[in-house]
């Protein structure tokens, strides 16, 4: 299946020129180089990715949408923080001085420590003590 058959190389860098971001910038750059002939198996390499992830670059491309909204990824709202902005300070702070300083009679942390204090100070149970050493 040829991509981008639709698309021409202007109109790619005529987007790039109108893009703001790395992802959207090498998407826009991958295609133009697809366009001039390199092969999906080639921009894999020079993106240091995978093929399929080229692939999936080129595809986006074939929307109704503009190349400047094709190339740019959707707002991801994320996983609501178990820590409030206060308890995050709290424990950056804590982690950044000794273990000692809290209370934990060790000189250093690790980040099983830091994982268990965390539970441990911040009432968050066991999702955040560590597994099997990480």
């Amino acid at each position: 299946m040829d991509h981008l058959d639709e698309i021409s190389v202007e109109e790619l860098q005529e987007a790039l020129g109108n893009v703001d971001g790395k992802k959207p910038t090498e998407r826009l750059l991958a295609a133009i180089a697809y366009k001039n002939g390199v092969t999906q198996t080639d921009l894999a390499e020079w993106h240091d990715t995978g093929r399929r992830t080229i692939y999936s670059w080129l595809t986006r491309l074939d929307t109704d949408k503009s190349l400047e909204q094709a190339v740019t990824d959707d707002k991801r709202t994320g996983r609501k923080r178990k820590l409030s902005e206060s308890q995050q300070h709290k424990f950056e702070d804590a982690v950044h001085g000794s273990p000692e300083d809290v209370g934990i009679d060790t000189p250093a942390w690790t980040p099983a420590l830091a994982q268990e204090f965390l539970a441990d100070a911040f009432g968050l149970g066991t999702q955040f003590r560590a597994v099997g050493g990480c």
